[in-house]
């Protein structure tokens, strides 16, 4: 039990703190756990960079997922304390305490009993020793002597006896219920078995959704190892002032010659989503991974940011979530 405690809460000035709580029966003031800690140390993080960065807006999801995991984690605990730690400590602290008490108590009625037998068995033996010699007056008194001696330990040996039955079955009854205490706390040790199953179900399934999430992101900003190289153009294809760098794909990937000569021209293009972007504000407009928009530049408007349409709706998307498409 102790064990798994220290597996559900790792620290023990928080253990024992909440130990007190319950033997003063009150509730313990709910604590932030270290997931939360990390997921809004992230999310500060990434709002202090910027959630049009990818960077920022990278470090705010990974935030939201270490917060969903100690949900999770809190839920595990509420869920394993309830429905395995209490039963368990119940039992130990109840049952199990009168149980051990009564076999300690049978365990000493079966020395008295033990050494009832065995003055008993010395009485009878003197007695013996004393009938065969009966020649002297002296004798003939020690037989009686130890004839009252045998008498006295028969009756001592049935009073432990009988002490020792009634013992005997007191901690058999109690015993017998320990059948019915297996079964029950079996289900409990299923119920936390469970429980262990939904947690590190629930934290692969938000990983998953993170990585799913990240994935999405430019491989230049996920993969830190990785670096793409561009095949150098030949002097004879190098044109200085170039607007676009062409792929092979009919992209065409927004360098900031090409970005400057969209803000310049007062017409629009189409753009492909590269990933996803929750809007900070109404000004901005929430963009998916994938999608393609109408992107134009306006007038007095900050160099990283262009406007975005789609359908009805409209507003201030950042310049390294898009390419341009020809």
């Amino acid at each position: 039990m102790k064990q798994t405690e220290v597996l559900l809460q790792p620290n023990p000035n928080a253990r024992i703190e909440e130990f007190v709580y319950e033997k003063l029966d009150r509730k313990a003031p709910s604590r932030i756990n270290n997931p939360e800690l990390l997921g809004q140390y992230m999310i500060d993080a990434g709002t202090e960079f910027g959630p049009g960065t990818a960077y920022g807006n990278a470090l705010i999801k990974c935030g939201e997922t270490q917060k969903r995991i100690g949900t999770a984690d809190r839920e595990l605990i509420q869920t394993s304390a309830l429905n395995f730690l209490t039963p368990l400590r119940n039992f130990i602290e109840g049952d199990y305490k009168t149980i051990a008490k009564e076999r300690k108590l049978l365990q000493n009625k079966r020395l008295d009993l033990d050494a009832a037998k065995t003055r008993l068995k010395k009485a009878k033996a003197a007695e013996t020793k004393a009938s065969q010699l009966n020649s002297a007056r002296l004798e003939g008194d020690n037989n009686m002597i130890w004839a009252e001696e045998v008498t006295k330990s028969e009756q001592e040996l049935r009073i432990t006896q009988s002490e020792f039955d009634r013992q005997a079955e007191i901690t058999r009854l109690l015993l017998e219920g320990i059948s019915s205490t297996h079964a029950h706390h079996l289900r409990c040790l299923n119920d936390f078995v469970e429980a262990q199953m939904t947690y590190y179900a629930q934290c692969y399934q938000y990983m998953l959704d993170l990585q799913k999430q990240l994935g999405s992101f430019p491989s230049s900003y996920c993969n830190n190892n990785q670096t793409s190289v561009a095949p150098v153009p030949s002097a004879s294809s190098n044109v200085i002032g170039s607007s676009t760098l062409t792929s092979t794909s009919g992209l065409v990937i927004a360098s900031p010659t090409n970005l400057n000569d969209l803000k310049e021209c007062s017409g629009s293009r189409k753009a492909r989503v590269l990933y996803d972007y929750d809007a900070a504000n109404s000004s901005e407009l929430s963009l998916l991974a994938d999608e393609v928009i109408t992107v134009f530049s306006v007038v007095g408007m900050d160099s990283d940011w262009l406007m975005g349409e789609r359908g009805n709706q409209k507003g201030r998307v950042p310049i390294t979530y898009l390419e341009l498409l020809n």
